[in-house]
């Protein structure tokens, strides 16, 4: 494992709702690595969201921002909630986060939809087609319709109104997330599935095009497919176990990482990660989250499930820091709990009993120190 040193800047961004009581569990990990003289860190936390606009009258601070850029890794909770709802568009606790993500330049979300043994049976899917599964979408998060020009709603001559959005994709884009799911695939399967619209699209044909090529000339080793994205949604439903790595566009990217979440039974679950352009030193800014919000109706109850935020960390691990064999060993202790019969209520079968936030991270820690 990696030896103990403590230049691994981390700004941890709690949020709102359940997102304080999620890190408090996932920091106790951290501090569980320093005190076993695994790693360490130098932590620093700052406010986000609503919280950081009842502070400072704005949901990200050009302070907390520097903070953020200054890191090698943001480790982020929640935001939202109904106090905030009615403040205008701009100030909404969710501009924090859309601020951090382009201010950052995070360009690759990476939503990772691995079923743990003990939670296959909580899945939509029959227990055959999801257990073992495994899989990673690898989204482009800067580019594509969501940002294209022209858009807007325009009132036509007749009168009727008409909205326009527009899919535009530069290669450069299409070629830095593909180099991104390319290099990731190396350290798992080695398959990579770039997902478009090539028959109805042309960014879709670019893609393709850009895709081969890149995996032609600088990965050679990587197993390249395609897939359109509509019987690629098929597919994640029908045989999920079939992909390694997907490699999509923002549009489709959105949709499809939402449905491989459900394959996995719950979003209480689910990690992610955002990334952006390495730099000379290979180091690459990045910011790491669960996927699922504040959860308002249970915030401040010890109800939420923090393994997804505990994920996260176990991501931040791998990617920012290149401690494999430590995010390994906080995966392997959330799998050990599952296995051992601890829920949360988001995941608990008929007949068990759900355990609070900070019972889900007791059986963690005792995990961790079974197999340290």
């Amino acid at each position: 494992m990696a030896q103990s040193q403590s230049n691994r800047r981390v700004l941890v961004l709690p949020g709102d709702g359940i997102g304080p009581e999620i890190m408090h569990e996932a920091l106790r990990v951290v501090h569980f690595f320093d005190r076993r003289h695994i790693a360490s860190f130098d932590i620093a936390e700052d406010l986000v969201g609503g919280a950081a606009y009842d502070a400072y009258g704005t949901p990200l601070s050009d302070a907390t921002l520097l903070k953020a850029l200054a890191s090698d890794a943001v480790l982020f909770g929640s935001v939202g909630g109904p106090k905030w709802e009615k403040l205008p568009f701009e100030l909404w606790p969710e501009r924090g986060l859309l601020r951090l993500r382009k201010e950052m330049a995070l360009f690759a979300n990476l939503r990772p939809a691995v079923v743990f043994d003990a939670l296959a049976e909580a899945s939509s899917l029959k227990r055959e087609l999801v257990a073992g599964l495994d899989l990673l979408i690898v989204r482009e998060l800067t580019g594509g319709i969501y940002f294209g020009e022209p858009r807007g709603i325009e009132t036509l001559a007749d009168g009727s109104r008409r909205g326009i959005n527009t899919e535009v994709y530069d290669e450069s884009e299409i070629e830095r997330v593909v180099r991104v799911a390319c290099e990731l695939a190396r350290k798992r399967d080695g398959r990579v599935c770039e997902v478009d619209k090539a028959n109805v699209m042309e960014s879709g044909g670019l893609w393709r095009e850009v895709a081969q090529r890149v995996r032609d000339t600088e990965y050679p080793d990587i197993e390249l497919s395609f897939m359109y994205a509509d019987n690629c949604a098929m597919q994640l439903v029908r045989n999920p176990k079939q992909f390694d790595v997907i490699v999509t566009g923002n549009l489709f990217g959105d949709i499809l990482s939402d449905c491989a979440a459900m394959l996995t039974g719950s979003l209480g679950m689910l990690p992610s990660a955002s990334l952006g352009e390495a730099d000379a030193t290979g180091r690459r800014r990045a910011l790491y989250e669960p996927v699922h919000g504040s959860a308002p109706d249970i915030a401040g109850k010890n109800l939420a499930n923090p393994l997804a935020c505990i994920l996260s960390l176990a991501m931040m691990l791998r990617y920012s820091f290149d401690m494999g064999e430590e995010a390994d060993l906080v995966e392997n202790a959330v799998r050990r709990t599952l296995a051992a019969g601890v829920r949360t209520n988001d995941i608990a079968g008929s007949g068990m009993r759900g355990v609070s936030t900070r019972e889900m991270g007791d059986a963690v820690l005792r995990e961790l120190e079974h197999l340290v």
